[in-house]
């Protein structure tokens, strides 16, 4: 799970989570607020993302926004690019043994 090098990835471990949590159809929440246009808190299945992975799916144009629910808080969905990235990222996740995964977890 590589980054462009110009937008690297945040904590590579909870990244995964989130991707692993969207699956092909749970949307990230995100409760708009904030002055920036990203929002003040995301959630996904009722589990907060943090706001570095939001902003990273976001600006890597990895996720989209497709509608508001019906209480105003909109929807993020992964693009095709998400999609085969998240596919990338299982398999390098997978692909790493015990060590390797508890390293990431740990520095990030």
């Amino acid at each position: 799970m590589h980054s462009d090098g110009n937008n690297p990835i945040p904590s590579r471990a909870e990244t995964i989570k989130v991707l692993r949590l969207m699956g092909d159809y749970a949307p990230i929440l995100m409760l708009a607020g904030d002055k920036d246009g990203y929002g003040a808190r995301w959630t996904i299945d009722g589990h907060p993302v943090e706001p570095a992975i939001a902003r990273y799916l976001m600006e890597s144009d990895l996720v989209v926004d497709s509608g508001a629910t019906e209480l105003g808080v909109r929807k993020l969905v992964l693009t095709a690019a998400g999609v085969e990235f998240r596919k990338n990222g299982l398999r390098w996740w997978d692909s790493l043994n015990l060590f390797q995964k508890l390293g990431i977890m740990i520095r990030g």
